[in-house]
């Protein structure tokens, strides 16, 4: 598989399966993945940078945190991450400052209502070739 995101059925979910060479490709991909699973999503207009920080129990956690925490963005301030710079990405703590940008809705496309970032099927794990990601997204 290449590097990125693959969407794939879940019952009546969306599965998201990620590949990357980093930690930090990973959660690129991922979101990009979940805003996907969303629609089509541009961004236009003013950036700004929020600091996220996650404390949790192994990298398949502090993942669905970070993507949970981006859903409830684009819920609640129709925002998007355009850019994410991790500091930390350990087994027990993520810390990264992501760019956020204004959803434009004259170019955007919405498919999906996702509800969720489940925790079943959640893992992300190392490989030979870098890491791998799957979660499951309830729309």
């Amino acid at each position: 598989m290449a590097r990125g995101f693959q969407l794939f059925d879940h019952t009546a979910d969306i599965g998201v399966r990620v590949t990357a060479d980093t930690l930090t490709e990973l959660l690129r991909a991922a979101g990009e993945g979940l805003y996907t699973v969303i629609g089509r999503l541009e961004a236009e207009g003013d950036r700004r940078e929020v600091e996220l920080d996650f404390s949790a129990d192994g990298w398949a956690l502090l993942l669905r945190d970070y993507l949970a925490e981006l859903l409830s963005i684009v819920d609640r301030d129709q925002r998007i991450a355009t850019g994410v710079d991790v500091t930390v990405f350990a087994e027990r703590r993520l810390h990264a400052t992501v760019q956020l940008a204004p959803v434009c809705a004259e170019w955007s496309a919405y498919d999906h209502e996702v509800k969720a970032i489940t925790y079943h099927e959640l893992e992300v794990r190392r490989t030979e070739r870098g890491y791998e990601a799957t979660f499951i997204v309830d729309v």
